[in-house]
């Protein structure tokens, strides 16, 4: 037998006694570089953040970014792994981690990717990133978005293959996975809900109520003017307000 041969069936063994073996956990830590400026983390915090809030009473997801998700086949740390910028796995418990290992998550996959893309990384997100979440990781609803051309596009696989996500009225392309669209408001993306309704943040959670007190108290301000009013004209008819 060639060496050839011989290192192909140690190889073989190998695998076939790879899969027998219940690993440990491994507690593999991320290993991704910071994010590349500051509309990068804005960005990545801002989605994280609508879609904890909108799924707050769910415990069956996990949503995070700039996370290294480890996929070898051989369950190697040094082999076959990415970090996308944001991704979204369902059906599983709702915890935190310190990376994604694919083997210790019952072989699942994101469901959903978002890449933010910039000079340095829009080539491998457009071509080898997406390639690989097609084929491998069978992602099904793929996105990308560039903060400063607000370049946009959505993908869903379908028979194995990406096709590309046709935008509805409002421009917003629609996730099957997440029931949820993603668009653009003020140069930023966001997630809307099936009715075209944008996922607030925390801070406007608190701007919206303030302004709704703010009316509330407004409302109150003007109609106990209006009684003020209507009490001083009495007076002068020469009733007594208390009385009527």
């Amino acid at each position: 037998m060639s060496l050839a041969k011989d290192l192909e069936a140690l190889d073989d063994t190998f695998e076939s006694e790879a899969e027998a073996i219940a690993f440990p956990p491994s507690d593999l830590m991320s290993d991704e570089p910071p994010l590349e400026s500051e509309l990068h983390l804005r960005q990545l915090v801002l989605l994280i953040q609508c879609l904890e809030w909108w799924w707050r009473d769910r415990q069956d997801f996990y949503a995070f970014g700039n996370l290294t998700i480890y996929y070898s086949p051989h369950q190697f740390k040094s082999e076959k792994f990415r970090g996308p910028d944001f991704f979204v796995v369902l059906g599983t418990e709702r915890r935190s981690r310190n990376s994604w290992v694919v083997w210790e998550e019952n072989g699942k996959y994101p469901n959903v990717i978002v890449e933010i893309l910039s000079p340095s990384t829009s080539s491998t997100d457009r071509g080898l990133k997406k390639q690989i979440y097609q084929d491998t990781f069978r992602t099904p609803d793929y996105f990308w978005f560039d903060p400063k051309s607000l370049e946009f596009k959505g993908f869903h696989l379908v028979d194995g293959s990406y096709q590309e996500i046709q935008p509805n009225e409002a421009g917003y392309l629609w996730s099957q996975q997440l029931q949820l669209y993603f668009g653009i408001h003020n140069s930023q993306l966001r997630l809307f809900t099936p009715e075209g309704s944008l996922l607030p943040t925390p801070e406007e959670l608190v701007a919206q109520e303030n302004q709704r007190i703010e009316q509330i108290q407004s409302q109150l301000e003007q109609e106990q003017q209006r009684a003020e009013r209507l009490a001083e004209k009495l007076r002068e008819l020469g009733i007594d307000p208390s009385e009527v």
